[in-house]
Order: C-alpha cells, then sequence, then structure tokens
C-alpha cells in the first residue's frame, strides 16, 4: 500500500490527473460566462442568472485545488481560467463585429447571446479574481490553522468569503444606478445564499473528490510559510 506524502508548497511538477481537474473547472468557468444572460425566474419576487446553477461548481474546484495542490497551484488554475474567459470574451466581440450577409437574420440574436457590455465584462473579471483568490487564501490559512481537519469548515467558510465578494463586486459594478438600490440589494443578497447553500449541499461531493484525488497524487499539500501574492511568490 503506498503511503500518502504531506507536502509543503514549493513549485511542483503538474500531473495528467491536475489537468484532467483543470480542463473540468474552466470548461464550467466559460459555460457558466456564456449562460449568464438567460434570466431564471425563481419565484414571483426572485430572479436569478442561469448561471447560478453551475458558476458555484467553480468554487467547489477552487476548493478542490487548493485543499489537495496548495495555494500556488490554485492560482495557477485561476488564473488560467480569467485568461481563457478573456479570451473567448474577446472572439465573442470580435464574431459579433465581423459583416453578416443580407440573408443570415439571426445577427441580433447571436449578438443577444454572446454580447456583452464592458460594465458587466469588467464586473464578471473582478468579481472572479477577488472571489476565487479570496477563497482559496482563506481556505489555504485554514487549513494550516486546523492541521487539516474539519474540511466541511473550511470550504464553508472560504465560501461565505469568496461569494460574498465575487456577488457584491459582479453585482454592483454592473446593475448599481441602473435600478433602485433595494432590487439591486434583493440581488446580492438571494445569489449570495443560492451559491452558498449550493456549496453547502455539495460538501458530500467535495469529500469525496478530495479523498480520491489525495489518494490518486499521493499528496496533502500544506501552505507553510508561503506568500499569498497573486501573481507569484
Amino acid at each position: 500500500m503506498s503511503k500518502k506524502q504531506t507536502v509543503v508548497s514549493s513549485s511542483p511538477s503538474i500531473s495528467k490527473t491536475f489537468l484532467i481537474v483543470a480542463v473540468c473547472y474552466v470548461t464550467c468557468l466559460l459555460l457558466s460566462n456564456l449562460i449568464a444572460g438567460k434570466m431564471w425566474a425563481v419565484s414571483s419576487s426572485v430572479t436569478l442568472p442561469a448561471a447560478v446553477i453551475l458558476f458555484p461548481v467553480t468554487y467547489i474546484f477552487g476548493d478542490i485545488f487548493t485543499e489537495v495542490y496548495g495555494f500556488k497551484k490554485a492560482r495557477i488554475i485561476i488564473w488560467l481560467g480569467f485568461g481563457c474567459s478573456f479570451f473567448a470574451v474577446l472572439i465573442y466581440l470580435l464574431t459579433i463585429a465581423l459583416p453578416h450577409p443580407s440573408f443570415w437574420e439571426n445577427q441580433d440574436a447571436y449578438a443577444a447571446v454572446l454580447g456583452t457590455t464592458p460594465r458587466v465584462a469588467l464586473a464578471s473579471f473582478v468579481g472572479y479574481l477577488f472571489g476565487e483568490f479570496s477563497n482559496s487564501v482563506v481556505l489555504s490559512k485554514l487549513k494550516v490553522a486546523t492541521k487539516g481537519r474539519l474540511l466541511w469548515v473550511r470550504t464553508i467558510l472560504s465560501t461565505l468569503v469568496g461569494e460574498g465578494f465575487d456577488s457584491i463586486i459582479f453585482i454592483v459594478i454592473s446593475f448599481w444606478g441602473t435600478m433602485d438600490n433595494a432590487t439591486v440589494m434583493n440581488m446580492i443578497l438571494f445569489q449570495y445564499l443560492f451559491k452558498v447553500g449550493y456549496e453547502v449541499i455539495f460538501t458530500p461531493v467535495t469529500y469525496a473528490v478530495v479523498a480520491f484525488l489525495k489518494r490518486v497524487e499521493g499528496i496533502d499539500t500544506y501552505d507553510y510559510n508561503i506568500k499569498y501574492h497573486i501573481l507569484k511568490g
């Protein structure tokens, strides 16, 4: 029976398993951005973007990356997701701007689905970076503080912080001043509660995936004495 190795953060190599999980993460992120324009009428008084059914999964992946591989590898994935999302937006805008033939009648529909305003794009990117990095840093610090115990407490607390930043930043930058303040605050509250509840419900899945990856990779990373720089360190 192979023994699991406890790893102190450094600059480790990247495994095939890590790449597979990374691809799943980026796929969920890109799909979340793509479906964000669809609105979901949860009830007569609550409306949420359809992305809430998938975007919280990226935070679950963020928890998994940090718990198993440590902050430094999670940082790679966060920036990879940011880069892919930014590239996707550029391609969407480029293809919308391309001249279309007169017989093609779907230009407006195409632009409505894939287009975005600079304000919403900025809100998405800023919210993503603040949310994902705060989620990873909090989980990393708590893992060291708790000596690796109480994973469910760590994932939920980190999500409370990360999703809080993401929800507030995205909604405020996107909609503040375009509708009454009470509506904006309700949007923040309902999105935040939904995303956190999502994390809580999927906690058993997080446990199973974390246990599987630690067993397959043979590692359990603790971020002792590292600098939490978002670029390098």
